[in-house]
């Protein structure tokens, strides 16, 4: 009977151990995905754009699709190449969070320098036009894949960097959590902004009193402004997490200069404001700071992108393609 009373306790034990594991995993998780919201946010925003054109009852089916292959990228790429980095090149995440951050800047600027300096050209595309509705959006999801593997990739080493060091099945359970958390919270966000104006529709026409009509009417007039609204703020969150992953990364090789240098500017401004704002206004500050090297950084990168990359890019994967097409 001792001997029974033994092994429950031990049982017990091993319970508890499970469960304080989970609850880790779950609370690491939470907060991994918290250091990622920047690059979450633009995500989201900008995800909207490969379902617009597209008639109301495939952009679940589209957005759906673009989930899957993100979930996928995540569990079968990007978490077991996170993993390796962690336990066999550490020393290797600075730089590629540091090169994603570029990355972002170069977005960013790039859209700010589409949006201020080039005219949008609604003239029909007649290879688009040539497609077939099911040709279309096989190409738009699998563009949006490709841009989410990168945003995927710059979300995912955000997140390995603020998971404390762990047992290695810890960090991959933890990772894998934020993998899901992050899928889930993005594209559930992104298909509730598709479907709002829908639902506003329905509500419009098919309220029960004047004031669900009237609010239905409301969403359908606000949904433009909010998608609007949510791509300026997707802009601004690129070149404010980049900026901040140059910055940090930097202080990480050992140049701590820039990072002083807004820490110094953030707790000057914070000083002329009561003591029970200041949190608040060096957090704007820095990322107001991290923001503006952000823009000069993309900026920067914009020449190196169109005259260096963008050229080269093509004459290696596009110039293998050009014997094929010749051939038919």
């Amino acid at each position: 009977m001792s001997g029974l009373l033994a092994l429950l306790d031990d049982v017990a034990a091993i319970a508890k151990v499970a469960a304080a594991s989970v609850d880790d995993v779950a609370a690491g998780a939470v907060k991994a995905s918290s250091k990622a919201a920047g690059a979450m946010i633009d995500d989201a925003a900008v995800t909207p754009k490969y379902v617009t054109g597209f008639p109301p009852a495939r952009e679940l089916p589209i957005i759906a699709k673009i989930a899957r292959g993100s979930l996928f990228n995540k569990m079968v790429f990007l978490l077991p190449v996170g993993l390796a980095l962690s336990a066999f090149a550490p020393w290797a995440i600075p730089p590629l969070l540091m090169l994603g951050g570029a990355y972002l800047c170069f977005e960013g600027a790039e859209k700010l320098h589409h949006a201020f300096f080039h005219k949008e050209d609604h003239k029909p595309d007649p290879e688009k036009q040539a497609l077939s509705d099911q040709h279309l959006e096989e190409q738009k999801v699998q563009g949006a894949i490709k841009t989410d593997f990168i945003l995927s990739a710059e979300i995912m080493t955000i997140a390995l960097s603020a998971i404390p060091e762990q047992g290695f099945w810890m960090e991959a359970g933890t990772l894998a959590a934020v993998a899901v958390l992050i899928t889930v919270a993005i594209y559930g966000s992104v298909a509730l902004l598709v479907k709002m104006d829908d639902i506003g529709l329905w509500l419009a026409e098919n309220g029960a009193t004047g004031v669900g009509r009237g609010l239905g009417r409301g969403i359908v007039k606000a949904m433009p402004i909010v998608m609007k609204i949510l791509s300026v703020v997707g802009t601004a969150a690129m070149l404010w997490v980049g900026g901040q992953i140059i910055v940090h990364g930097l202080a990480q090789l050992g140049w701590h200069a820039p990072e002083e240098i807004v820490h110094q500017i953030a707790v000057s401004v914070a000083h002329g404001f009561p003591e029970g704002l200041h949190g608040a206004v060096e957090w704007i500050v820095t990322a107001t700071c991290d923001g503006i090297l952000g823009v000069a950084l993309g900026f920067a990168l914009i020449p190196l992108a169109s005259k260096v990359i963008g050229p080269l890019w093509t004459s290696v994967f596009e110039g293998k393609k050009a014997p094929d097409s010749g051939g038919h």
